[in-house]
Formats: structure tokens, sequence, C-alpha cells
């Protein structure tokens, strides 16, 4: 079973919801989610917010959070999730924010991600280090974002 149909089965066990905010993934997330046959029952929706105005405007995320930490960290990630949990009224919000490349971005290296989950119980950040080319990135943020979904589901 993929990690896609594991947090589907979760949240439908649950009966949670799940939103997802992304930026270097650009709806890779959703698209995987939404692969799983029954996700509809779990997925309400999400925004590929890859302009920074988008994340302010849209997901909330505060100009002086970005001012301070830039649109790739922690902070970023966790304000993400958490904004779209609460704009798509759901249990979860996942998000990705990172450097998929070819060039850096706030100062941090190709292959810097960070995914957030925001929960019933908190939000919790990963930071990743990916390596590869673009897709490899993006794809290896897919997986972490789905890992950090199911390790909080599982509680």
């Amino acid at each position: 079973m993929s990690d896609a149909a594991v947090a589907i089965s979760r949240l439908r066990e649950e009966g949670a919801t799940i939103a997802t905010a992304e930026s270097l993934t650009g709806g890779q997330l959703a698209a995987r989610i939404t692969a799983v046959a029954g996700a509809s029952a779990v997925y309400a929706g999400g925004v590929v917010s890859y302009a920074t105005e988008v994340k302010i405007s849209l997901l909330g995320v505060p100009e002086d959070l970005v001012a301070a930490h830039g649109v790739v960290s922690a902070q970023c990630a966790r304000a993400m999730a958490e904004g779209v949990r609460g704009l798509l009224r759901t249990s979860y919000g996942v998000s990705t924010t990172g450097v998929a490349g070819p060039d850096t971005q706030d100062g941090q290296p190709v292959g810097t991600v960070f995914v957030a989950v925001a929960g019933p119980v908190g939000t919790e950040v990963v930071r990743l280090a990916l390596t590869g080319d673009r897709a490899a990135i993006q794809a290896a943020a897919v997986d972490g974002a789905l890992s950090a979904l199911t390790g909080m589901i599982r509680g």
C-alpha cells in the first residue's frame, strides 16, 4: 500500500479531513493523494502557493515571518499548514516549501525542504535535506509530507 493510500485509510478510520498547501511540489502532493480511490471522502482541496504573495494573502503567512525567516523555513511551513487547515476547515493541513533547484533560495541550498502537518493536537515540522534533480527532490518532498502526516495520524 502506498504512503498516500495508508494516509487516506487512516484519515477515513479517524473520520478526519485534510487540505494541502504546496510550494515547491506544485500540486504533486494533491495529485498523489487524489490518485487514491476514496480520497474524496477525506481530501477537501489544496492551495498551490508558489508565489510569496499567495502564501501571505491566501494562507495568512505573516509578512514579518517571511521577512525574518524567508519562505524556505520551518516557520513558513508551519504557517502554511495551519493556514490551509483554517482556510478549508479540515482536521489536518499539510504543507511543503523548499528549494528544488536549480538555484538557491533565501540562502538555502538546493534540496532544503520543510514539510509541516497541522492537526488537532498541534503542528509538527520536519526539515529534509534531499538530493537529486528537481523531479527527485519534489517526489521525495511529497514522500516526506505523506510520512509526516501518517506519523501524526498514528499519534
